[in-house]
């Protein structure tokens, strides 16, 4: 059985990728330091898995540990989540996204580089394209970056990028992911941030839940239909799918790839609130709010190159993503009551 290293693999999409990936009959390792996550997700994790899940807790950051991870096991690729991520913190504390982000890849990356293997699906994001001079965003668009968070992202893109220019036997893939969205049919599990979310959907899931009084919608005076901010939102599992298609090309090709997975439609606050108010019969308060810093107006994928070279597209539509979302919610205010 091919075991893949997944950093990160308790989070949000990187769960729901480990599932995916025992479903494919690979075995699946999970390295996390579990900052962002919670350690009862595991047991769950496992019920959904048809194979025993490793995890290992501990931070990319430390080489010992590394050199411990990669001497213990042969592993056929890394897929690489682990990173901080939400936009208006990283404005705020720049040098944690800095040191967390880039430092602790540049450690997995010469750990890698030691041990082997020398593949990986790294995780990145529609952030690396700035505020874009047009939708939908091909691969090809210039790349910048509004927020720290972002310039993370970029930088850790051209570091592989380099990489692979000083040995081309490493394959790579940098995928570049919209806005993750919904949970696991099951209502195992699901986003489930610490504190306030950062995102939009599990803040309006937490509203419909009466944990939080109302949403906070930053900005309506943007050049938009309704004014708010337009996204692509892929179902969190149409991604992690993204992730083992990834994976498996590289295991034919020594290559660096470059792909968009999004579904190529945008949906503004207000629509992604209203299909939401549709998937839970109730009604969502909302508050306007001034434009946060770093926000744009609006930003969707053009996926066609992952179609072409991955054969994988996005299948799920919003009333899907709303719903499981919702499931997710209403399963974890049962876990914990």
């Amino acid at each position: 059985m091919n075991q893949i290293l997944v950093t990160g693999g308790a989070g949000y999409i990187g769960s729901h990728t480990c599932v995916v990936l025992a479903e494919a009959g690979y075995g699946v390792t999970i390295l996390d330091n579990l900052c962002n996550s919670r350690a009862e997700v595991l047991a769950r994790l496992q019920m959904l898995c048809p194979t025993k899940l490793e995890f290992i807790k501990g931070d990319i950051r430390d080489p010992v540990l590394l050199e411990q991870v990669f001497k213990a096991r042969q592993y056929q690729a890394v897929i690489h989540f682990a990173g901080l991520k939400a936009v208006g913190e990283s404005t705020v504390q720049p040098l944690a996204y800095y040191e967390n982000n880039v430092c602790g890849t540049l450690a997995l990356l010469k750990a890698m580089q030691h041990h082997g293997p020398k593949s990986i699906v790294f995780s990145s994001s529609a952030t690396v394209y700035g505020d874009p001079h047009a939708v939908p965003i091909k691969e090809d668009f210039p790349t910048s970056a509004t927020n720290p968070y972002g310039r993370t992202k970029l930088m850790i893109e051209e570091i592989l990028a380099d990489l692979h220019r000083a040995d081309t036997g490493w394959s790579i893939a940098r995928l570049r992911y919209f806005n993750p969205v919904g949970a696991h049919e099951s209502g195992l599990i699901g986003e489930d941030p610490l504190g306030v979310p950062n995102n939009l959907m599990p803040y309006v899931a937490q509203v419909a839940a009466q944990r939080r009084p109302y949403l906070n919608v930053w900005g309506n005076d943007y050049d938009t239909p309704d004014g708010t901010g337009i996204r692509d939102y892929i179902h969190v599992l149409d991604l992690a799918k993204g992730h083992l298609s990834a994976l498996r090309y590289l295991e034919q090709h020594s290559e660096l790839i470059t792909l968009n997975l999004g579904t190529g439609r945008g949906y503004s606050v207000l629509e992604m609130v209203a299909e939401f108010e549709r998937a839970c019969g109730l009604k969502i308060p909302c508050r306007m709010g001034p434009r946060r810093k770093g926000d744009i107006a609006q930003c969707f994928a053009d996926p066609t190159r992952s179609w072409e070279l991955l054969n994988w597209r996005a299948t799920r539509g919003l009333a899907q993503m709303c719903k499981d979302a919702w499931h997710w919610q209403c399963s974890e205010k049962l876990r914990n009551e």
